[in-house]
């Protein structure tokens, strides 16, 4: 899994551009997760910012309390900034354990730079944006997903894959992939 880190800091960098517009009254948005507002959806981007954290450490706490904050959109926004400024030294760990199961860094770095952009795009339809993945983020996450998620990981992590119609660009790709439907603001022209 080459490319760990690059995939990382762009997906962190994709998320950060989406979660910069939401304000306040946006939280109680509803969101393409369809469980989950804007606020909840912004919480589960923290903890995934945590997770990062505590793997630089070498161990991922599966039972540990997070706190997405008061205003988890600004929560975001201070956390990501933070580590990316430190993120070479999260990926260059062998291994990271998680529930006494070692994984590698780059692994974990891969699953949540999947997870950040994906989210990121969530962020974006809820806020009103429609911003695409870009292309060559898009590209590189979709080609690591077979080795991320699989038919056991992929029920709790994403929803079942949706068709796209033709031409799709490569953010729709991954997206539908991922469970979601694109909108019509997102399409390749």
């Amino acid at each position: 899994m080459t490319g760990a880190s690059g995939l990382l800091d762009d997906a962190i960098e994709y998320a950060l551009g989406a979660v910069r517009t939401v304000s306040p009254p946006l939280l109680t948005s509803p969101t393409p997760c369809s469980d989950w507002d804007l606020r909840a959806l912004l919480q589960h981007l923290n903890e995934a910012l945590d997770v990062l954290a505590e793997a630089s450490g070498g161990r991922i706490n599966l039972h540990s309390d997070r706190d997405g904050g008061q205003d988890p959109a600004a929560t975001f926004l201070l956390r990501a900034t933070a580590l990316r400024q430190r993120q070479g030294r999260t990926t260059r760990s062998r291994a990271v354990t998680i529930a006494d199961r070692p994984l590698t860094a780059a692994t974990v770095a891969t699953v949540l730079a999947v997870e950040i952009a994906v989210h990121g795009w969530d962020v974006s339809q809820a806020s009103g944006q429609a911003r695409p993945i870009p292309p060559a983020l898009a590209i590189g996450l979709f080609a690591v997903c077979p080795l991320v998620i699989d038919n056991t990981t992929r029920h709790r992590l994403f929803a079942g894959a949706v068709e796209v119609s033709s031409p799709a660009s490569p953010s729709d790709v991954l997206v539908a992939f991922l469970g979601r439907t694109p909108r019509p603001t997102s399409r390749h022209r």
